[in-house]
């Protein structure tokens, strides 16, 4: 069902139907935005890897109108230089409560929760999961998370998977084509 926007995998059109309405997505971090491992040294300085195809994907998203967001319950100036990169606007770092945050960005964004996806992958995500309109689990997120998501994507975090959620918002609210075609 999915290839019939163009896309290379496949997805339910409930899915794409819930997908059309989103104005704002949201994506956790570690496990999601990069594979989930931490690398510290000596210093104490963390590094972490993100995909660069990830990152064009969420470009893409932003230039076809949908706002990006992150919400994450750790601190790190890698993700203050990343957000950078990417003009990623809404940056709620260290959120002990992130389904407040949630409701916080909804509430300065005058949106409703339909009109909002996150994207996670451990049991700290699942407050705002359960509220969104499209909830997405990574493939190697918790099994409740897996449980309570609306899609799992084909690729694992930090792997494609934020592209490809980026890529089926597009598709179901007919961006992706135009999109695509501007490498052709």
């Amino acid at each position: 069902m999915g290839d019939a926007c163009g896309l290379p995998f496949e997805v339910p059109r409930a899915v794409l139907d819930r997908a059309a309405e989103i104005r704002l997505v949201l994506f956790d971090v570690d496990g999601v935005l990069t594979d989930g491992s931490l690398f510290v040294d000596n210093s104490g300085e963390e590094y972490k890897a993100f995909n660069s195809r990830d990152g064009h994907g969420i470009k893409m998203l932003q230039r076809n109108g949908v706002e990006v967001g992150i919400i994450t319950g750790r601190m790190s100036r890698i993700v203050e230089h990343r957000s950078a990169e990417l003009a990623i606007q809404h940056v709620c770092q260290g959120c002990a409560d992130k389904l407040a945050t949630f409701e916080s960005l909804l509430s300065r964004l005058s949106l409703e929760p339909a009109q909002a996806a996150f994207a996670g992958d451990d049991v700290v995500d699942l407050p705002v999961m359960l509220r969104v309109g499209l909830a997405v689990a990574v493939p190697d997120a918790h099994p409740l998370v897996r449980k309570h998501a609306h899609w799992i994507t084909p690729s694992p975090g930090g792997r494609g998977a934020a592209r490809e959620l980026c890529e089926l918002i597009m598709a179901a609210q007919g961006s992706y084509a135009t999109e695509m075609r501007r490498y052709l």
